[in-house]
């Protein structure tokens, strides 16, 4: 399967899950899986991204782009890698509302029920990435650095999507047994974006790496 067909998939999985994440959400009270809803539909924005980078990529040189578009897939994995930092700031800022000002009451079994089928589906995500992250660009035709990123990136989301929903999954199951310990929603909310924006910080700075080292390459004689 191509790099293109395997985002493709993986953008399916997240427009399906939408719709449901964001209605339990909002009905069951929960930031954790408003927040997986909000993720998984700035993922498919993500993707989209990557899908139409990997497109550029393929276009043949012109005579103003003797190179072609060979970052093009890199400037995509900037993107997603950006994105992912920008919303876990977002939740980690939510989180931190709802603990001052005391969380109303969750309904744990909801959560526990539509985060445990999304960590399953995005789990399966992830592997279908996964089988292609190790440099495999037959059938894509772009940049192996670049798309190695790229893939990187998108595979990053989805493995941390798919932790997330692992982790609110947990807590709607202790919300639902206790009655109770509503805190522990935005808790898991707000260490699940902690660990995501730290690996998204680490990706940003290899991509600047990438697009440093690229620029310095085209500016030899």
């Amino acid at each position: 399967m191509t790099r293109t067909r395997r985002l493709s998939v993986v953008l399916v999985l997240n427009l399906v899950l939408v719709a449901g994440l964001l209605v339990v959400g909002i009905s069951a009270n929960s930031l954790g899986v408003l927040a997986e809803g909000a993720d998984y539909l700035a993922d498919a924005a993500a993707i989209g991204v990557s899908l139409l980078a990997v497109r550029v990529s393929k276009l043949p040189p012109t005579p103003k782009r003797p190179q072609g578009y060979p970052m093009a897939t890199t400037w995509a994995a900037g993107v997603n890698a950006g994105w992912l930092l920008v919303l876990s700031t977002a939740i980690l800022v939510g989180a931190a509302v709802r603990l001052v000002t005391r969380t109303s009451e969750v309904h744990g079994l909801p959560v526990l029920i539509v985060s445990g089928i999304a960590a399953v589906v995005m789990f399966v995500g992830a592997l279908i990435l996964r089988d292609g992250s190790d440099g495999d660009n037959k059938g894509d035709g772009d940049n192996k650095a670049g798309g190695d990123l790229n893939m990187r990136a998108v595979l990053l989301d989805t493995a941390g999507d798919a932790a997330a929903a692992a982790g609110v999954a947990v807590a709607g199951a202790v919300i639902y047994v206790a009655h109770g310990l509503y805190w522990l929603d935005p808790v898991v909310a707000a260490i699940i974006a902690l660990v995501v924006g730290y690996h998204a910080v680490r990706l940003l700075i290899e991509i600047f790496q990438a697009l440093r080292a690229h620029r310095r390459s085209v500016s030899r004689p």
